[in-house]
């Protein structure tokens, strides 16, 4: 338990604590006495100001003991601790944690956890065949002087067959990590992009477009048009651009024309050739009138 009241002489110790810190940091640094508190029995903790410009807020922590029944106070250590109002770095965070994509540079290393949520074990080799199978003397290259016996070739083996299948690593991507990547593939090349809201057709329509494997084949590809904005990138099939193969052959949706309301220009009316006025004389005949 800490003790509230200091040790008489451990608070005493003012000169001894500040000796202390100019020793240690320099004079120009140290300030005021700020105050002392106990820390423990015959253990107090004096403070001094930081003068440094760079350490505003700051304060050096001068810690001295005594011995039980001796009254020389010694030396315990000499900290600089961060007041109320001081200017603190960040919280650390892990590296891995603080990784962005785009990050890595040639030469660096990117170690995957062995939980890794986005990853699942593949195909390990377990299943392999019995030692005295066909199979397991055809990846032995053990040589089979029965001739009744017949060994399977390669391409029948179980490791053939599973680099094949794409099965020949150890882990693979789990559900959770398909989802993730296609989520990001979407957002960076997907069908509410500005540049797919004003194509003229999609990337399914598209020659250029390069397809993958896998259960994302359904609904990605690669762009392999060196003019487009997403060349060599993975792309959806709802994602468009102006380099379209068949941009050129697709017809462009009419434009409506705008609609123009003049009511300043002044249109002139030719009046008949023997009339100068507006009147109309009272034996005109009726088809001058405009009667029929």
């Amino acid at each position: 338990m800490r003790s509230r009241t200091p040790d008489r002489l451990c608070a005493e110790a003012v000169e001894l604590a500040r000796q202390a810190a100019d020793e240690a940091v320099g004079a120009a640094t140290v300030g005021a006495h700020l105050g002392v508190q106990a820390d423990a029995d015959r253990v107090a903790t004096h403070t001094f100001e930081c003068l440094d410009a760079a350490y505003r807020g700051w304060h050096w922590a001068v810690t001295v003991a005594r011995a039980p029944r001796a009254k020389n106070v010694t030396l315990d250590e000499v900290v600089l601790l961060p007041g109320p109002d001081a200017v603190l770095a960040p919280q650390w965070v892990p590296w891995s944690e603080r990784l962005r994509p785009g990050d890595m540079g040639p030469g660096d290393l990117l170690p995957t956890d062995a939980d890794d949520v986005r990853l699942e074990p593949g195909w390990t080799g377990e299943d392999e065949p019995a030692p005295n199978s066909v199979a397991a003397m055809a990846d032995e290259d053990v040589v089979v002087s029965d001739p009744n016996v017949q060994v399977a070739p390669a391409r029948a083996r179980i490791s053939a067959i599973a680099e094949e299948l794409g099965m020949g690593r150890s882990r693979v991507l789990s559900r959770l990590g398909l989802h993730l990547a296609a989520d990001r593939w979407e957002k960076a090349h997907g069908p509410q992009t500005p540049m797919a809201q004003a194509a003229p057709a999609s990337c399914n329509s598209c020659g250029f477009l390069v397809p993958i494997g896998g259960s994302l084949g359904q609904a990605f590809g690669v762009c392999g048009n060196e003019f487009g904005p997403a060349d060599g990138q993975i792309v959806s099939f709802a994602y468009g651009c102006g380099g379209h193969s068949e941009a050129a052959v697709i017809p462009a949706p009419p434009a409506p024309s705008e609609l123009i309301l003049d009511e300043l220009v002044v249109e002139p009316l030719q009046l008949h050739p023997d009339r100068t006025s507006g009147s109309v004389e009272p034996d005109a005949p009726a088809e001058e009138l405009g009667h029929s």
